[in-house]
């Protein structure tokens, strides 16, 4: 292309926010571990080895009845508070700055779960409410 001659809009993005396609016949809930699965749509967080989690669901994403790609799902980067595993798979506070990983749609635990489970992020924190999970 030939150098601009005139004023361009460019459209950006501020990576905090992305808007994968969801997988045909999904249901993504609003607040919840979104991931992106071997066929490169959008699913909820599951325990799973082939999952990526992108980020959590700034609303719900109904595509029960639809197609692949018939939608997409709006997520949000950064920490979020997420359920605690329990027993021996309950994240500390010393395990900040590790990978947790991924129950399911709403819960994370310390162990890969005998490399049954994906990782979800990192360890951004814990209170007594749950587990705050960088998605990066």
């Amino acid at each position: 292309m030939p150098a601009l001659t005139q004023d361009r809009n460019t459209s950006r993005r501020d990576g905090n926010q992305v808007e994968p396609p969801v997988a045909a016949t999904t249901r993504i809930w609003g607040g919840s571990i979104v991931c992106i699965n071997a066929g490169g749509y959008a699913v909820p967080g599951a325990t799973a080895t082939t999952l990526k989690a992108v980020g959590v669901a700034e609303g719900r994403a109904d595509n029960s009845a639809g197609v692949a790609g018939a939608i997409r799902v709006r997520c949000r980067k950064g920490p979020h508070r997420f359920a605690n595993s329990a027993a021996a798979d309950a994240i500390a506070l010393t395990d900040v700055g590790s990978d947790c990983y991924i129950v399911d749609d709403q819960t994370v635990a310390k162990t890969n779960g005998t490399n049954t489970r994906s990782v979800a992020g990192k360890v951004f924190d814990v209170d007594a409410d749950g587990v705050w999970v960088d998605f990066r």
